[in-house]
């Protein structure tokens, strides 16, 4: 018969086996990252896990990250930064367009002009502009990194575009308040849904199309309710929409030095590239999935493209004049993005 001690060992062992089977032995530093879509989206798959991951193997396990996605904490998408803030979160993946008047910086990089065709360009130049005049709009929280998706791409339901004229009178969903202002100087009615409920308002023709980028086709078979998807010669979209990983600063700030840095490392220029291919790699795969079904694939041509860019040329006007009521050198930011945008393409 087994002696008492031996029992109390094995016993032991075997709690000990358990717990780090199941990694219950906490990492010295745990952090809650929220957002808002699904974990079957590109977005948690294939750019916030390998980030967490990157980082959790850099601090060989001092540091854990666990994400929430589909706001399994609670809220909407809209308080996101507000949740970073107050703590209630240590991280968030957000949309800055949604934090309305919050980012309006960052903004700048939602027009039309900025996005040419390479994801990973307008990321570069996004943290290369966070350095300097962007971070004054992260006001208790930190963007450990920023970037922009595939870049606003028309999806029609049942109408051919290759002008303006095209789009007069028609019903188009909108992501964003820039978006609108675009759909607008194209003689066309915005209309702001959620993307989730794009698909029920193609079908039932609450709208007649479309300002998003190719990624989302897969996700939501918008093949099946849309008959054209067009975009600008070379890949360039009308606008984008811009996105941040934001931490809370005052729990950045009390982080060992080391630990910070192994942040600040995951998430440079290389990473921002990164994220850029990911986007565009996606883009890709939503695009083919929607010729392969039959969709037609329009790229305008340049002299077809240039009747576009001369109707949303007071689009960057009218922004422009916004930032200058609130003393933000609307212009100067312009002019930085669209010279760093061209630069890292020249680079890349």
């Amino acid at each position: 018969m087994a002696s008492l001690t031996n029992i109390r060992t094995a016993a032991l062992a075997a709690v000990i086996g358990a717990l780090g089977s199941t990694s219950a032995w906490a990492a010295e530093f745990e952090f809650k990252l929220h957002h808002f879509l699904s974990p079957k989206a590109p977005a948690h798959s294939q750019m916030l896990e390998p980030w967490a991951q990157k980082i959790m193997e850099a601090s060989d396990g001092r540091i854990h990250i666990e994400i929430f996605p589909s706001m399994t904490l609670g809220g909407k998408p809209p308080q996101l930064p507000r949740q970073v803030r107050d703590g209630i979160v240590d991280m968030a993946w957000i949309v800055n367009a949604y934090a309305a008047g919050q980012f309006p910086r960052s903004e700048v990089f939602e027009l039309p002009g900025v996005h040419q065709g390479d994801t990973a360009a307008v990321n570069q130049a996004m943290r290369t502009m966070y350095e300097g005049e962007l971070s004054k709009d992260f006001k208790g929280v930190v963007a450990l990194f920023q970037h922009v998706h595939g870049g606003q791409a028309i999806h029609m339901a049942t109408d051919e575009v290759r002008s303006p004229a095209d789009l007069a009178g028609k019903k188009i969903r909108i992501p964003s308040r820039t978006g609108a202002w675009i759909i607008e100087a194209l003689g066309a009615n915005p209309v702001k849904t959620s993307v989730g409920e794009i698909p029920v308002a193609l079908s039932k023709k609450v709208i007649d199309g479309a300002m998003i980028p190719f990624e989302i086709i897969p996700p939501l078979k918008i093949h099946e309710q849309t008959a054209y998807q067009i975009e600008g010669p070379g890949g360039k979209r009308l606008g984008t929409t811009s996105f941040s990983v934001i931490m809370n600063e005052d729990r950045l700030n009390s982080l060992p030095a080391d630990i910070q840095q192994i942040f600040y490392d995951n998430s440079g220029l290389e990473w921002h590239a990164k994220v850029g291919e990911i986007w565009d790699g996606a883009d890709e795969f939503g695009i083919n999935l929607a010729t392969k079904s039959g969709n037609t694939h329009v790229q305008l041509s340049d002299e077809e493209w240039s009747g576009f860019e001369t109707a949303i040329a007071p689009v960057v006007d009218r922004w422009v004049a916004e930032m200058n009521e609130k003393g933000i050198d609307g212009q100067a930011l312009y002019d930085e993005a669209v010279k760093l945008v061209s630069e890292n393409m020249d680079n890349n």
